[in-house]
């Protein structure tokens, strides 16, 4: 059986009839000859957008080489944001980030993935200015901390909040409550 990260012969002649699946393709090549293989897993294409798996500690020092790539350019954040999956034991917590190059039109997204009992993940606000916020608002809703960022705090809920309203711990509803009906919410 081939490894995920190889292409197949149907694969080549997808890519060769899309020209997005075609960017794709060169942009993983390129990954590999940058980072290594062994780099990048769960590789797929979502929504025409090369999405792969890293791990957190060499997130960093990846981001870093693709803004600083000539060829690539990866010089603009889109998003970054925190993300909970409780059903997957070690690795329930999470960051997605969206990387895209302004000039040459390339998108990629990255994520790594992370115990729920070691919420860390290394600070981008030395990379990228936007990530400040987007950081503030992974610990605020998820609880993940930033190392050497350089004001973490919450910024959308009140600080004395003793809990991170958007990890999955908690029911979408209150079944006690007596003042809704399902009439009103179409249910």
């Amino acid at each position: 059986m081939a490894d995920q990260n190889e292409s197949t012969p149907a694969q080549e002649q997808a890519a060769a009839q899309d020209p997005a699946a075609q960017q794709n393709a060169q942009l993983l090549a390129l990954l590999h000859r940058l980072f290594g293989e062994a780099a990048f897993t769960d590789v797929e294409e979502s929504y025409g957008i090369l999405t792969a798996t890293t791990t957190r500690e060499q997130i960093h020092g990846i981001i870093a080489g693709l803004q600083q790539d000539e060829e690539l350019q990866l010089n603009f954040l889109t998003t970054m944001c925190g993300i909970h999956w409780p059903e997957q034991e070690g690795r329930e917590l999470g960051m997605v980030y969206h990387l895209h190059s302004l000039t040459r039109n390339i998108r990629l997204r990255l994520k790594i993935f992370f115990p729920i009992a070691d919420p860390v993940a290394p600070t981008l606000t030395d990379l990228y200015s936007a990530a400040n916020w987007m950081e503030r608002e992974a610990f605020d809703f998820y609880g993940i901390i930033f190392p050497g960022h350089p004001n973490l705090m919450r910024i959308l809920n009140v600080e004395d909040m003793d809990y991170h309203p958007m990890r999955k711990e908690y029911a979408l509803e209150d079944g006690t409550r007596e003042d809704k009906t399902d009439l009103f919410f179409g249910r």
